[in-house]
């Protein structure tokens, strides 16, 4: 029982960092990008993470993961109700353009930072301080929280993001912990949050083709 401190300290800090300091720094979303993959970083660092992004048993779980998330947005966009409902999405890249938001921001500032922050770090310590189920449920909650201060500057229901969020959080360690590697919920990370961001893009691209 040694490794709690530690442990409890590797859940409170990014839990701070997100939802206390990041947000008082003032910075806009090139600062924030470069601010949170620093973080990311050095907590990775300090930690003692291990992401393992070579590996290829991780590359080929994430490939096929990340495939069914975007045939899952081309059913979506090719459904017309659907595809309305997409529409509706807000731009939430709205200080740069799509196309930075898209090869930047997301795999960067997101993807990389939360991936080596949970994935690699975070939920390994807790599998080994707690056990693998406890681990699995704390790595997932601690996942949701991260999202409060996001949730509430978006607008968005703080219930409910940290719930869905929590949620993939369970299937993001679950792939970590089958391939013994981040690189597969990293790629299956990316392709969601790249497609949440294209899809309403395409959505409103082909409602303004169709009209007359």
């Amino acid at each position: 029982m040694s490794k709690v401190p530690e442990t409890v300290a590797a859940v409170v800090i990014p839990l701070t960092w997100s939802n206390w300091v990041l947000p008082r720094l003032g910075l806009g979303v090139r600062g924030r990008t470069a601010a949170n993959a620093a973080f990311a970083t050095g907590y990775g660092a300090t930690f003692h993470g291990s992401p393992n992004w070579f590996s290829a048993k991780g590359f080929r779980y994430g490939a096929v993961a990340a495939a069914l998330v975007s045939a899952g947005y081309g059913v979506a966009l090719a459904i017309p109700s659907v595809r309305s409902k997409l529409h509706e999405f807000d731009d939430r890249g709205p200080e740069v353009s799509p196309a930075e938001w898209i090869a930047v921001h997301i795999p960067i500032g997101t993807v990389y930072s939360e991936e080596l922050i949970f994935r690699a770090t975070l939920d390994p310590l807790l599998d080994n301080t707690f056990g693998t189920r406890a681990g699995s449920v704390l790595g997932a909650l601690t996942f949701g929280l991260w999202h409060v201060h996001p949730a509430r500057a978006a607008g968005d229901g703080i219930p409910v993001t940290v719930a869905a969020t929590a949620a993939g959080g369970v299937a993001l360690g679950r792939l970590r912990r089958r391939t013994g590697s981040a690189t597969a919920p990293a790629l299956l990370h990316l392709a969601v949050n790249v497609g949440g961001a294209v899809a309403p893009r395409i959505a409103r691209l082909l409602g303004t083709s169709a009209k007359p």
